[in-house]
């Protein structure tokens, strides 16, 4: 083994590590446990399928924000803590093999690995328990004395420039050198993270961090196949209409290459 230990590298968990957000699965386990209702449950498995689609946005992220913040205000945090079983059901399934593979090369060569999400800090390190990983960085909840959440956060909201302000903290307590560390996400909203060290990496990147990807020349990484096989699908029903009439088309959309 060589040892590498001035650098690190940083994994993004929706859509980098795993296919999807793993904010449903929360959602689909406080569903069973009567937190949240069946209806708000539906409408986060469709904002599921729009994640996986098109990636995050900033005002999708604060409504989740905000919407959480108010569910989880006076409950008691060991009643969501308890629901990591069923939602690492949901999770661990969703991994991209391959991904996994690239964060334990790192740690292989000496390097530690660790997720950074915008996920809750619990979220964040129980995942990060299970892969073997180094650590996880999320977003901390507020407690009260009782151990109830109180709707704030404790710290850095580890989403856009939070999580650069995360990880360079961590740099600074453990000596990490950010020129030669590593950061792996999918979306336009992790461009601070990915800047902040000297190998960005793009994986499933949205359209605008694959512009900028490709500008900069930085690697990119495709595992998720679901964009991809719905517009196949869109373009088959459409070629089956047109054929009705007279005329066919059909259309395939592969993913991208690696780079």
């Amino acid at each position: 083994m060589t040892a590498v230990s001035s650098s690190a590298a940083f994994f993004d968990l929706d859509r980098t590590l795993m296919s999807g957000s793993s904010g449903f699965f929360w959602a689909r386990a406080a569903a069973r446990a009567g937190m949240i209702s069946r209806r708000r449950l539906a409408l986060d498995a469709w904002e599921n399928v729009k994640f996986r689609l098109r990636g995050s946005t900033d005002a999708s992220t604060d409504k989740v924000m905000v919407r959480v913040g108010a569910m989880l205000e006076g409950r008691a945090a060991r009643d969501f803590q308890r629901l990591g079983p069923q939602v690492l059901a949901g999770v661990l399934p969703r991994l991209y093999p391959q991904m996994l593979e690239i964060a334990w090369a790192h740690q292989d060569a000496g390097r530690p690995v660790y997720i950074v999400t915008a996920a809750t800090q619990d979220t964040a390190s129980m995942i990060a328990h299970v892969l073997g990983f180094d650590g996880g960085l999320g977003t901390p909840l507020e407690e009260d004395a009782e151990g109830n959440y109180t709707g704030r956060l404790a710290g850095p909201f580890a989403y856009r420039e939070g999580k650069p302000t995360v990880i360079r903290r961590l740099a600074e307590e453990r000596g990490f050198d950010l020129n030669e560390s590593y950061a792996y996400s999918d979306s336009e909203s992790d461009l601070p993270m990915l800047r902040a060290v000297g190998h960005p990496v793009a994986v499933n990147p949205d359209g605008p961090l694959m512009r900028v990807a490709r500008e900069e020349g930085w690697e990119i990484l495709r595992f998720d196949r679901l964009g991809g096989r719905l517009k196949m699908l869109g373009g088959l029903a459409g070629a089956t209409l047109l054929g009705a009439a007279g005329a066919s088309a059909r259309k395939r959309v592969g993913g991208g290459a690696k780079r």
